[in-house]
């Protein structure tokens, strides 16, 4: 019998016109509000081409407090909620693999929580405390997380509102971490499990920590609906009630804003692509213990 042999044309390299296409689509999706926004802060009518609706930003009553707060405002959340996630479900995977399942719906749950039902439950709180806890220590508590120079009560909903989005950050940097060889590693080397975490899984963990801090930072800067009903002013409650009486600066803000929100991600995305910081046992400089 003769051998039959088959022979495969190799695929003829055929331009993908799709992939412009594509791009087209997704550009005009994304930069065409952009544009819009800025040709209207530039072009007034009977006056032509103008920056003022730029260079009076810096002048505006409110601008520079009101951001100024909610940078504040998002390091602070920033900060609680690295503190409360990342030692968790460290300890969760190296110790009790079995509670991650609880972590996790316990971190979903402000997705089904609207924000309007979320303010209204702390509204409620804030309500009752001054009355109930009128002759206990806890009264000057309750007036100071309100206080309007740094309301310590939007960190508190601010970080509920993050913990979704922190919790899948951190889990997809986890997952991508051989988390008990490392700690074991460092361990088998005399490092105590803190020097372990600090020198080993943290620098491992650079991007999704980065990635966090991103989310959660973009979530203060746009988040309008918590601190308007609780008649706070942050960055985003100036934004649109400046727009009443300046529209074209509430829009030059916000096309700023966006800008600014984008570099701010380019160099996060620089950060997490730099040099790993795999930490290896001998470079944690411990003699191993007998």
């Amino acid at each position: 019998m003769a051998a039959i042999t088959a022979t495969t044309a190799k695929p003829k390299n055929r331009p993908r016109y799709w992939r412009g296409i594509v791009a087209v689509v997704a550009g005009l999706y994304f930069l065409g509000p952009l544009v819009v926004s800025v040709i209207f802060t530039v072009d007034v009518p009977n006056q032509g081409f103008t920056l003022s609706a730029y260079t009076g930003i810096l002048g505006a009553a409110g601008f520079l407090s009101s951001l100024r707060l909610t940078l504040e405002l998002a390091v602070a959340t920033i900060v609680v909620v690295l503190l409360l996630l990342v030692p968790a479900m460290i300890a969760v995977r190296l110790s009790a693999p079995r509670l991650r399942t609880l972590i996790e719906i316990v971190c979903s749950l402000p997705l089904v929580v609207p924000a309007v039902a979320l303010t209204a439950g702390i509204v409620s709180v804030l309500r009752w405390g001054p009355t109930t806890l009128a002759r206990t220590p806890l009264y000057e508590t309750i007036l100071q997380i309100q206080n309007p120079s740094f309301p310590v009560v939007l960190v508190l909903a601010y970080v509920l509102m993050a913990l979704p989005l922190a919790y899948r950050t951190l889990d997809a940097g986890l997952r991508a971490l051989d988390l008990v060889t490392l700690v074991e590693a460092a361990r088998n080397c005399g490092a105590s499990p803190a020097r372990a975490v600090l020198r080993v899984v943290l620098p491992n963990l650079r991007g999704a920590l980065l990635n966090t801090a991103f989310l959660t930072l973009a979530l203060v800067l746009g988040e309008y609906t918590v601190a308007s009903i609780l008649g706070f002013t942050p960055f985003a409650v100036w934004i649109v009630g400046i727009g009443g009486s300046q529209a074209q600066m509430s829009v030059a803000v916000s096309v700023l804003s966006l800008v600014l929100t984008w570099v701010l991600l380019l160099i996060l995305a620089a950060a997490g692509r730099g040099p790993s910081f795999r930490t290896s046992s001998r470079k944690l400089k411990v003699k191993e213990t007998s």
